[in-house]
């Protein structure tokens, strides 16, 4: 009698589905890209408290940032690497789509084309500085926690925390703000939107700090395919 073969044996069973791993990476990659896209639709509004002038993306960028050391501190540099980059294909598709749907003819009852281009509208500008800063700011960071990680192992986990980020945000807040508003902002209230920009998403990490250690403890602990915890690396990251 002949044995069914392997794709005989499937029609007759249960349906076949790929394994899930237990990785928590893919869901810290979704929440980093959602991060992103979301603040790169809000910095396209200006906002002002008194003196201090910044964009919209200031709400949550700085929790792209502290996710994006969540992944290099635990999965390293290639991953962070793979995140970045998938970050920014992911941000390039949301601005060549909202492209399209601008030019597009809207239907002869939708009166809201032009709040659609005030709001979603392909600004040049705005998306190739979005961009750039990303995609530079994001490799400073992921690459110097890294190697400082490489020297310090699990020790000092806030000395790259803060250390990464200060360099990252420094290219990232430099870059987008030189390609995206420069000569729209001049003089000293440009110096301010740039000061205020990086001083503001480097205090949120501060501040934000004791989450990014109880989430990093978390993820190392529960992380199937990272190192044992001893208790001392235990101590440092809670």
């Amino acid at each position: 009698m002949r044995t069914p073969t392997q794709a005989e044996a499937q029609l007759t069973s249960e349906p076949s589905y790929a394994r899930v791993t237990q990785s928590y990476y893919p869901a810290i990659l979704a929440i980093f890209c959602s991060l992103l896209i979301i603040s790169n639709i809000g910095a396209v509004k200006l906002i002002e408290f008194g003196p201090i002038i910044t964009d919209g993306g200031a709400f949550l960028f700085p929790l792209v940032y502290i996710t994006g050391d969540v992944i290099a501190e635990v999965y390293g540099f290639k991953a962070a690497r793979k995140a970045i980059f998938l970050g920014f294909a992911m941000s390039a598709l949301a601005a060549i789509t909202f492209l399209v749907v601008q030019v597009s003819p809207p239907a002869a009852d939708w009166p809201n084309q032009e709040a659609f281009e005030a709001v979603l509208g392909f600004v040049p500008r705005i998306v190739i500085a979005s961009l750039c800063a990303f995609l530079v700011g994001q490799l400073i960071n992921s690459y110097v926690l890294v190697k400082i990680k490489e020297r310090t192992k699990e020790k000092g986990l806030w000395a790259r925390l803060l250390g990464s980020s200060v360099l990252g945000q420094i290219a990232d807040t430099i870059v987008f703000c030189t390609i995206a508003f420069y000569g729209i902002i001049t003089g000293h209230e440009f110096m301010v939107y740039v000061l205020f920009g990086f001083a503001y998403k480097v205090a949120v990490e501060v501040i934000f700090l004791p989450v990014t250690y109880a989430v990093i403890g978390f993820i190392k602990r529960n992380e199937p395919s990272y190192g044992p915890v001893t208790p001392a690396v235990d101590a440092e990251i809670n």
